[in-house]
């Protein structure tokens, strides 16, 4: 079967914002496919965290993720349950990588609609023209029945202007 990819939604900021969101999201599609490229303003980092949720109340603890992550010097591994949002550590590049660069990362939601926990795929890397870059794999898991309808992306501080968010619906037909 083929898949088809309709865009639902694009914002590509003009100026800094603390978050992204997604709402209002159709329930034509079978999966959705979240690609993003973004630098935030914290600090003096080179790397930040990257935290994903499908509601907008952070006072719920039905996220979770395991992630695997390697920089070039070092490996590492994580799992977080019962969490406000997925969080993906060290997955936005800040300050202090090199100027002009962005990550870029790949959310995969199969069966979004879907009456059961919504599995996500994620698929990052930072870039910093330095041998220390991120690469990230992880995986997620929204804890809830619902049907995603609203899908924020943020970090610790503000994206900065330039970066781009891009919400895909796929149809498997």
């Amino acid at each position: 079967m083929a898949n088809t990819y309709t865009l639902i939604s694009s914002n590509t900021l003009s100026s800094s914002a603390a978050s992204v969101t997604f709402s209002a999201i159709p329930s034509t599609y079978t999966d959705l496919v979240l690609w993003a490229s973004h630098r935030v303003d914290v600090g003096v980092r080179v790397n930040d965290q990257l935290t994903l949720r499908f509601e907008s109340s952070g006072a719920n603890t039905n996220h979770s993720h395991t992630q695997l992550s390697g920089n070039g010097a070092s490996a590492a591994s994580s799992r977080v349950s019962s969490n406000y949002a997925i969080t993906i550590d060290e997955g936005t590049v800040g300050p202090g990588a090199t100027s002009n660069t962005f990550a870029t990362s790949q959310f995969y939601i199969p069966s979004y609609t879907s009456s059961a926990n919504k599995p996500v795929s994620i698929d990052n890397a930072t870039e910093t023209n330095a041998t220390t870059a991120w690469r990230i794999g992880s995986a997620g898991l929204w804890r809830n029945a619902s049907a995603i309808s609203t899908i924020i992306i943020a970090n610790n501080g503000n994206f900065v202007a330039g970066s781009s968010f891009y919400l895909y619906g796929i149809n498997n037909s």
